[in-house]
C-alpha cells in the first residue's frame, strides 16, 4: 500500500504548539533520501489542521495526520523531532554525498571520542583497508576478542566508522575492527560481502570464532547479515553474536516503514519507489539471492542476534521482519524498538536514547563475548 501524508501542527492554543511538530510533511513511498540541508518548510498556516484519511480504487492511502513530539522521548530528542523541514528534493552528486557524509563522520568522530575516548588507527586486513578503534585500557581477559563493525552510509558512503565503533570499543573494553569496503556504485554487491569475509578470515588466523562478533548499522546491518549467510556457505564458522541496527534483509520487497518515514522520520524528501531499494548496490543480482537478501537463507544454527531499531526509522519494518525470521528459525534473536526517534539515531552521541543504545549493545556483546 503507498501511503501519501499530510502532518502540521493544528490551531490551537500555544502551550499545545510547542510540543506538536511545527512542519509541513508531505510524502509517499521512499525511493532516495536527499542528503543536504532542505529550503524552509512552508508556513503552518498552508497544511491542513485536521486527521483524515481516503483509500482509492488502488488501495492506496491518503492520509493527513497531526503528530505531536511525543513527551516518551528525552528533552533533547524532541528538540531533534521539532526541527522544521521541508518534503523538497535537493539533488546532489555522488561526490557531493561522499564529501559532505565523510565530513560529518569526521565531526561526529571527534564529539563521539570526547565522550568515550579510544585509539584509533588505520590498517589493512587481508589487503582490505580497515580502521582499529581500541580502548584505552584492555583487561588481559579481553585481548583476544574484536568485534567487527561494517559501517552504514547508503553502501555508497561512509557514514559510521567512527561513530559506530568509538563508543563501543569504549564500553566493552575490546578492539573493533572497522571495515572500510569497497563501495556502490563503482562495486556494487557482492564486492562489500567479499571485503568484509576476507577479514574475518583474516582475524580468523588469531582469534577464535567464540571470540568475535559483527555488527553494523543501516547499509551495515544488511551486510552483517549478508556475510554470516557468505560464511555458512563457505563452511567457515559463525562468530558468536551479530548485531542488526536497523536493517533489512529482502531487497525484493520495500517495507511499510519505507512507505512512511525519510532518513529523519517524518521529514524530509520521499520519491515513489521504481525498482528494488539500493539498485546501484543490487546490480544485476536477484533480489531474491539469499546472500543478498537472507530472508531467503537458511537461518537455523546462526549466534545469538540483536536487532535495534526506533518508531520512525524507515527500515523498522524491515529490522523487525528479518527479526521475526530469525525466531521462526530458532534462533537467540533480540529486538529492542526505541520510542519516536528516526532512523540510526544513535550516531548523535548526545542523545541520552544514544547512551541507553550503547549500553544495550555493549552489554549483548560483551556477554556473549565472554561465554
Amino acid at each position: 500500500m503507498i501511503w501519501a501524508m499530510n502532518l502540521r501542527t493544528s490551531n490551537t492554543s500555544p502551550s499545545r504548539c510547542a510540543w506538536l511538530l511545527p512542519t509541513v510533511l508531505a510524502f509517499a513511498v521512499v525511493g532516495g533520501r536527499a542528503q543536504q540541508s532542505p529550503p524552509p518548510a512552508p508556513a503552518p498556516s498552508a497544511a491542513p489542521i485536521t486527521d483524515g484519511s481516503f483509500i482509492d480504487a488502488r488501495g492506496t492511502a491518503h492520509v493527513t495526520r497531526v503528530v505531536p513530539v511525543p513527551h516518551t522521548i528525552s528533552p533533547e530528542a524532541q528538540r531533534i523531532l521539532a526541527r522544521p523541514a521541508s518534503d523538497a528534493a535537493v539533488p546532489q552528486t555522488l561526490a557531493q554525498r561522499r564529501s559532505g557524509t565523510d565530513a560529518w563522520q569526521a565531526r561526529a568522530g571527534d564529539a563521539s571520542k570526547a565522550v568515550y575516548p579510544v585509539a584509533i588507527k588505520n590498517d589493512t586486513i587481508a589487503g582490505v583497508p580497515v580502521r582499529i578503534i581500541d580502548p584505552l585500557t584492555v583487561k588481559p581477559e579481553h585481548a583476544d576478542r574484536v568485534l567487527i563493525n561494517l559501517h552504514g552510509g547508503g553502501f555508497n558512503s561512509d557514514s559510521g566508522s567512527l561513530t559506530e565503533s568509538i563508543p563501543i570499543a569504549n564500553l566493552t573494553q575490546t578492539r573493533v575492527v572497522a571495515i572500510l569496503y569497497r563501495l556502490a556504485p563503482e562495486h556494487p554487491f557482492p564486492a562489500a560481502v567479499d571485503d568484509a569475509v576476507a577479514v574475518y578470515q583474516g582475524l580468523l588466523k588469531t582469534h577464535k570464532p567464540t571470540h568475535i562478533a559483527i555488527y553494523g548499522t543501516s547499509a551495515g546491518a544488511i551486510l552483517t547479515a549478508e556475510v554470516a549467510v557468505r560464511l555458512k556457505q563457505l563452511g567457515l564458522p559463525l562468530p558468536v553474536a551479530l548485531g542488526i541496527f536497523s536493517g533489512m534483509g529482502d531487497f525484493s520487497l520495500l517495507g511499510d516503514s519505507f512507505a512512511m518515514y525519510a532518513l529523519n522520520g517524518l521529514s524530509g524528501h520521499l520519491d515513489i519507489p521504481d525498482g528494488p531499494r539500493d539498485s546501484e548496490y543490487v546490480g544485476n543480482t536477484n533480489p531474491k539471492d539469499p546472500v543478498l537478501s537472507p530472508m531467503y537463507a537458511d537461518l537455523h544454527g546462526w549466534p545469538p542476534t540483536l536487532f535495534i531499531t526506533s518508531g520512525r526509522d524507515l527500515l523498522l519494518s524491515g529490522t523487525t521482519t528479518l527479526h521475526r525470521a530469525f525466531l521462526r528459525a530458532g534462533v537467540d534473536a533480540r529486538l529492542i524498538e526505541f520510542e519516536a526517534l528516526p532512523h540510526a539515531f544513535w550516531n548523535d552521541v548526545k542523545l541520552p536514547e544514544s547512551k541507553e543504545a550503547y549500553g544495550f549493545m555493549a552489554d549483548f556483546f560483551s556477554q556473549q563475548l565472554g561465554r
